[in-house]
């Protein structure tokens, strides 16, 4: 397992740099942004322990499906079914278009808060 460590790394580390964006943007009021670095950013750290585990880079965008294939607990699997969403609402405005600006910031702090606890999972797998 150690030859696949250095590249888990690597992806654990893309994932902290876009947390970083995540929080950064919420700051800023970019809360479609703040959404999607969350969300990239726990696929990431999923990806990461798939690769330490030698299970390779499986190219999928359902954080439910990459969390249960790393045997993850119940926690994490819901926090990455919160996440599951934010992956097209964020990247298409007139899907819900009906989200009020309270909404839309509680919701943006619901998938920090879940891309920060799977992050934290992923980096105790990776033992880091």
């Amino acid at each position: 397992m150690n030859q696949f460590k250095e590249t888990a790394k690597k992806w654990l580390s893309k994932a902290g740099t876009d947390f970083i964006h995540a929080e950064q943007s919420l700051e800023l009021g970019s809360l479609d942004w703040a959404q999607l670095a969350a969300q990239q950013s726990a696929e990431k750290a999923l990806k990461s322990v798939l690769i330490l585990k030698g299970l390779g880079l499986v190219k999928i965008h359902d954080l439910q499906m990459l969390a249960r294939k790393v045997d993850a607990p119940k926690e994490i699997i819901e926090h990455a079914g919160t996440l599951n969403s934010f992956y097209t609402l964020s990247r298409y405005p007139d899907i819900d278009e009906d989200m009020t600006e309270e909404r839309m910031l509680g919701a943006t702090k619901d998938a920090i808060e879940s891309a920060k606890a799977v992050i934290e999972w992923c980096k105790q797998q990776l033992r880091i």
